[in-house]
């Protein structure tokens, strides 16, 4: 079985482990390749592409036309690539209602080829024309959806798709790579200040602001870390120049995928303090499992899929309130025993649900549901 997977989201190295890992549980019977763009715009930078030393797959870097557009980017030779690969399935890592989802699947339609979409979508959005026909038509001419959360396979339901649908998070972490601080790490130096962090695109509902506020009425000494590059940036910085917090406070950009383990062991807390709007909720959070996986303590906002993911792994507070998120701050950083006692829940959670072996032993099961089928 030749499997041909088409994302973006693997142009970040650490993605790539999924397809060792599908065809590691292949058995030697499935063969992947994968279609990524050479870079990924996400407004105020780009990503380029993380290529990560793995076996079993084969990755085609081919151009994006509309980079950064999430509604209208297309990968121009993927016809072609369809042509040359001859695959057995067409895994397209993108949402239904996407240019390039709904080019790939008249594509592969064309030439008699099945293939599957994948949704983190949980909320019910309805698009104008021609984004709703191009989803009316993926819906109907796809073999099976995967969905990255019970909320976004409801939605699915919910938009008109009735075919065959599985719950697959998407964001998984080796544990092997992703671990907690051993011996052979170090031990954080006792009386240094506790370590804050922040990892993710900053943009306003990504609530940061509200973290920082949080922090500034902490009564101990800390320090608190943002990673990441977004058009939020300026007003962040305003604020802690305002909340005079400078000292505490650095922010120094994005950070490559293979140094995010290291980072995170260094971390105390992590902290994702997103906030609703109309058209957007949390989706997932996928530093969280990072995190959690890193024995991490972590805390979150009430905002879409984020108390989901974090389950009792993590600590929960209302969405915009400045206040709780500073006194879960407090007792965290206070009580010894709970941020040992939340790290090993978050650990034991991700062992449980978001490794690459639980991913892909599900996803190849889907491949062969969709043959027999």
């Amino acid at each position: 079985m030749k499997v041909l997977m088409v994302s973006k989201a693997l142009v970040v190295g650490a993605y790539q482990r999924k397809l060792e890992e599908i065809a590691r549980h292949g058995n030697g019977n499935v063969e992947v390749v994968a279609v990524v763009p050479p870079s990924w715009r996400d407004r105020s930078y780009e990503m380029r592409l993380e290529r990560m030393r793995g076996d079993g797959y084969e990755l085609i870097v081919s151009p994006v036309a509309l980079n950064g557009s999430y509604h209208a980017f297309f990968f121009p030779r993927l016809g072609k690539i369809l042509d040359e690969q001859r695959p057995d399935i067409l895994h397209m890592d993108e949402e239904p209602y996407n240019l390039a989802t709904f080019l790939a699947a008249a594509s592969a339609r064309r030439r008699g080829i099945p293939y599957l979409f994948f949704t983190w979508q949980n909320l019910v959005r309805r698009y104008p024309p021609p984004f709703s026909w191009m989803e009316r038509f993926v819906h109907r001419s796809a073999s099976w959806a995967i969905a990255g959360t019970e909320t976004a396979a409801r939605v699915l339901g919910e938009k008109g798709y009735d075919g065959p649908v599985a719950v697959i998070p998407q964001f998984a972490v080796d544990p092997s790579i992703y671990r907690p601080v051993s011996t052979e790490d170090g031990a954080a130096s006792s009386g240094r200040p506790f370590q804050i962090g922040f990892a993710g695109r900053l943009v306003p509902e990504k609530g940061v602001t509200s973290l920082v506020e949080a922090c500034a009425r902490l009564q101990f000494d800390f320090r608190l870390t943002i990673l990441g590059g977004g058009p939020a940036e300026a007003e962040i910085r305003s604020t802690i120049s305002r909340l005079h917090l400078d000292g505490r406070v650095s922010m120094p950009g994005p950070l490559p995928s293979a140094a995010m383990p290291e980072w995170l062991r260094a971390m105390d807390v992590i902290v994702l303090p997103s906030r609703s709007r109309p058209n957007w909720v949390e989706q997932f959070g996928r530093i969280l499992v990072e995190a959690m996986a890193c024995g991490v303590p972590v805390v979150v906002s009430t905002c879409g899929e984020l108390s989901n993911v974090a389950g009792d792994g993590g600590l929960i507070f209302p969405e915009g309130d400045v206040t709780a998120l500073s006194g879960s701050l407090t007792r965290l950083a206070c009580d010894e025993a709970l941020r040992s006692e939340q790290g090993r829940r978050g650990r034991q959670r991700v062992l449980d649900r978001f490794t690459y072996d639980r991913l892909s032993a599900d996803t190849v099961h889907v491949y062969h549901r969709m043959l027999t089928r």
